[in-house]
């Protein structure tokens, strides 16, 4: 499965997933994927098709739980660029 657009969320959109969405583009560029579009928001917004994979925190793992284990990633530190980027290498291919 392709991924086009890669969607970070909190509870709030605003705090944590903003530091995720800027920690993901980062990541997804440096592993050569500039076209795939990241953008963040709220918890809210979770459901099948608002994105081709969610990036969410540990302590919103529930609210993810609707969505495919291939179509998202729990991460356990949001802060960890190198979690991110390994789990980011196994959903990118």
């Amino acid at each position: 499965m392709a991924i086009h657009k890669i969607l970070c969320c909190c509870g709030s959109g605003l705090g944590s997933s903003l530091i995720v969405h800027m920690n993901t583009e980062e990541v997804v560029k440096k592993l050569g994927h500039p076209e795939i579009e990241v953008d963040h928001s709220t918890i809210s917004d979770i459901h099948e098709g608002a994105a081709d994979l969610f990036v969410v925190g540990g302590d919103l793992a529930d609210f993810v739980n609707n969505i495919p284990d291939d179509k998202k990633i729990i991460l356990k530190n949001i802060l960890d660029k190198n979690e991110l980027e390994e789990k980011l290498k196994a959903h990118l291919g």
